[in-house]
């Protein structure tokens, strides 16, 4: 995703003071108390606790499809190249590239010196494996679709790779930054299966423990290539409770929490020991109406659930205040973007659409999403909307890897059970925002089209815009695609967010990107 320009910069450096404070007040304080004694005491372990509201789903970064697990393996694992805080890429286990002239051919240089947490080289011989593994059909895992135009790979020399194309990839760049590199010695001692819970990768932590649903904990690597954290342990600890995980930030308990829930910000105004950081995202929240569901499939119903749904309110009411409506699947700080007519609140014009559709009387169906309180108060919402046109929504809060698992457990459209998913999504380009959500190719087990959308034509300028070098050219044919998306309407188009996260004021060096994405590489205390 690209992002907002000059605003966005200036945003995204006001935000760089964010960052994560220790728990160790009561050891000062004893310390203190035996220093008075002249009792010595050893340095305990700065330690820092980010309390996040969902449960992180794997630690494979190549099977991953949530932000919150990318968030928790990048802390581990490195890609080629990476995004700065201003969205732009910047080089990271390697040093540059050449692209051939008819853009099928790609040189990397990897960095040399760079070691794996367990001792092992990173060469080109190690890109090659990850690169292999990721592309490997029978394996299909879920970053499979960001090199699918990948037909070769070979190993120049020690340090040269050389990626050979099917055909040009425009954002080819942005899909190598989301291939994190595996040690392949590890992969080969744990397998596919057992690296979810031994990662191994060159990142500024070590992996140290994962228990699902209580917390994950890595520790600063000692060996890391360049400057890493000040910290000596950082753990992810889901609070799906709102009041929870801002308790925990007063008290203490933790260093930042991530999102900040919209309702509490007033309560911590004047908290000199908070501080709230705003920026801007490209994060759009919307909910997927699965159209291989008969009352779904007719665009007259999906269109008037999105007149019946009034997305200021949506922004005033589950946001409070903390997000604009979509005027497009993606939002406007994404390259590429064009506003399409708003879906304006009707009822009047929603009923009339639902009574040609063959559903005067509304209908019964069911809506997922994780069971956080933020997810709750969406579902809650988009319910109480459509029972004025007499749809009956049931709310079913899950367990996040229980829903994830419900949702690609699906081996064909007649195999899904979920009618609607209440879910937000961000990338770093117009195509990550795109493809995967769009594609016909993308629906699951494969991928996250859970609409079941599937469009020839949108197949067709997806697939165009993809390959397509130039510009202007490009622009055309995403404007051209906003717009068949946006009248067929297989989501119902809601908002994007205003990033909200918050830290004591201690805390340095951990951020926020605009994709929702947690930065936790310079972490550090001002303790």
């Amino acid at each position: 995703m690209k992002k907002l320009i000059a605003l966005f910069i200036v945003i995204v450096m006001s935000v760089t003071f964010v960052a994560c404070s220790n728990n160790t007040e009561e050891a000062g304080n004893k310390a203190t108390d035996e220093t008075a004694t002249n009792t010595p005491v050893e340095n305990e372990d700065v330690n820092m606790t980010i309390a996040v509201n969902a449960e992180i789903i794997s630690l494979d970064p190549h099977d991953i499809s949530d932000t919150l697990s990318g968030s928790a393996t990048s802390t581990m694992y490195e890609s080629l190249y990476d995004y700065k805080l201003d969205m732009s890429l910047e080089p990271v286990l390697a040093t540059g590239y050449d692209v051939s002239e008819d853009g099928l051919e790609y040189t990397f240089y990897i960095r040399e010196g760079v070691t794996f947490h367990d001792g092992t080289p990173l060469n080109a011989e190690a890109v090659k494996y990850n690169f292999d593994r990721v592309s490997n059909k029978e394996k299909n895992l879920k970053r499979r679709r960001n090199l699918l135009h990948v037909v070769s790979t070979e190993v120049i020399d020690e340090y040269t790779l050389l990626v050979k194309l099917d055909a040009p990839f425009a954002p080819m760049l942005n899909r190598i930054a989301s291939i994190k590199i595996i040690s392949p010695a590890a992969l080969e001692k744990y397998g596919d299966k057992g690296i979810i819970t031994n990662p191994v990768g060159t990142g500024p932590y070590v992996f140290e423990e994962w228990t699902p649903g209580d917390k994950m904990v890595v520790r600063t690597n000692e060996n890391y290539w360049r400057e890493g954290p000040k910290i000596d342990t950082l753990t992810f600890k889901p609070v799906t409770e709102n009041g929870a995980r801002i308790a925990m930030l007063q008290t203490g308990d933790a260093d930042f929490i991530y999102p900040m829930p919209t309702e509490q910000v007033k309560a911590v105004e004047g908290d000199k020991n908070i501080e709230v950081i705003e920026g801007p995202s490209t994060i759009a929240r919307f909910t997927f109406l699965n159209m291989s569901k008969e009352i779904f499939s007719d665009v007259r119903v999906r269109q008037a659930i999105n007149y019946a749904i009034d997305k200021k309110a949506y922004a005033k009411v589950v946001k409070s205040g903390y997000a604009v409506p979509l005027t497009s699947h993606v939002p406007s700080t994404i390259t590429y973007h064009v506003a399409q007519p708003e879906y304006e609140y009707n009822l009047e014009k929603a009923k009339k659409l639902m009574a040609e559709a063959g559903y005067p009387n509304g209908f019964k169906t069911h809506i997922w999403a994780p069971n956080d309180t933020e997810n709750m108060k969406g579902m809650q919402f988009i319910s109480q909307q459509l029972s004025k046109i007499g749809i009956e929504v049931e709310v079913v809060p899950m367990e996040e890897g229980t829903l994830s698992d419900s949702i690609y457990k699906a081996k064909t459209p007649e195999e899904s059970t979920v009618n609607m998913w209440y879910v937000s999504w961000s990338a770093f380009d117009f195509d990550g925002a795109t493809a995967k959500l769009f594609h016909s190719a993308n629906i699951p087990p494969t991928a996250p089209n859970v609409s079941y959308y599937m469009n020839p034509k949108a197949d067709e300028l997806i697939e165009a815009g993809a390959i397509e070098v130039d510009p202007e050219k490009r622009a055309k044919i995403y404007a051209e695609l906003q717009e068949i998306i946006w009248n067929d309407a297989p989501w119902i188009f809601l908002g994007s967010d205003v990033l909200l996260s918050a830290k004591r004021s201690t805390t340095e060096g951990i951020f926020v990107d605009p994709s929702g994405g947690i930065i936790a590489t310079q972490a550090a205390t001002s303790k």
